[in-house]
């Protein structure tokens, strides 16, 4: 069994007996470490494919963050951690390449948990992965991960609170502003993608990530969901390959309005991605038919009229 898998089982026998939103409840100021050692071939290609990069020069800006999930999941699934890990709901993620890491570099990966905050649905922690090349910090993320539950007093969470860092109580909270609408719901589509039914567990062979929700309908009906769903990450992956190159590859290809399934003029010309906010709003359940959208610097991913993915780049000069 992988690491990866231990980590899920070791989650789902210690999940019951976790309470989210206790009082006083805090982070452990622990860090899992990956040793330095340059990205796999094999499996850095196939993740390639699926995801449609096609710059052999440089890693996929996502990718960092797949070699540091293992250890995010060891760490969420201790004993020391406050959420239960079954039921955690990826919400956001950032990126930030401060140089494009290379196959060839000998990537050092920590991971900790940085931020334990009241949400108005629950309880968000921030899990941070940090990649080092010779001691230089050269690519680093941050993940929100929401434990949904009930606030004191029986009714739902309704404020997001003051940060509480790893090893510090939590405190009380402030109001919240209601949810604001999905940003970008208006860009122009660029393209549309037919996805697989088989795409989750494809991505789960590349990324190890093989949580029973995205591998077939019948695992995912254990945990409340109608059909398996893609992974979150496969789905910002794919529209970062989309935003990078235009080129239409991996899977997920599709149309494009006006064009057919033609290539993009120029993509070669555009500058490459140095960071990425991305917010998952709703879960794509496979198969599916999804229409990638995006101008300027903003995208969005939806299927129909619900959005599934909004998210905004920011290039290099």
């Amino acid at each position: 069994m992988t690491a990866l898998g231990v980590s899920l089982l070791r989650g789902a026998v210690t999940s019951p007996f976790k309470r989210a939103g206790g009082p006083g409840a805090t982070l452990p100021t622990g860090r899992a470490v990956l040793p330095a050692a340059p990205a796999a071939p094999a499996p850095l290609a196939a993740y390639r494919t699926l995801c449609g990069f096609t710059d052999p020069e440089t890693l996929p800006l996502t990718y960092p963050h797949v070699l540091g999930f293992p250890l995010a999941m060891r760490l969420m699934t201790e004993r020391s951690f406050p959420l239960p890990v079954l039921g955690l709901v990826h919400t956001w993620i950032e990126i930030t390449a401060h140089r494009p890491p290379r196959p060839e570099d000998r990537l050092e990966l920590t991971v900790y948990a940085a931020e334990l905050t009241p949400h108005r649905r629950g309880t968000e922690v921030t899990m941070v992965t940090e990649a080092r090349c010779a001691g230089e910090t050269v690519w680093e993320s941050r993940s929100g991960y929401l434990s949904r539950h009930a606030a004191a007093g029986g009714t739902a969470a309704r404020s997001r609170g003051t940060t509480v860092r790893a090893g510090t109580p939590t405190v009380a909270a402030e109001t919240a502003p209601p949810d604001a609408p999905a940003a970008g719901a208006g860009l122009p589509a660029v393209a549309e993608w037919r996805l697989p039914g088989d795409l989750g567990r494809r991505y789960g062979a590349v990324s190890g990530d093989r949580n029973p929700i995205h591998l077939h309908p019948l695992t995912a009906r254990l945990f409340g969901f109608p059909r398996h769903l893609a992974h979150g990450m496969w789905t910002v992956a794919r529209c970062l390959a989309e935003a990078e190159t235009g080129a239409g590859t991996g899977t997920g290809t599709g149309t494009r309005p006006g064009t057919g399934a033609g290539t993009e003029t120029g993509a070669k010309d555009r500058a490459r991605i140095r960071s990425v906010r991305a917010e998952f709003k709703a879960p794509v359940l496979l198969p599916a038919t999804v229409t990638y959208a995006a101008a300027g610097d903003a995208f969005l991913l939806r299927g129909g009229d619900r959005v599934h993915l909004t998210g905004t780049v920011v290039r290099e000069r």
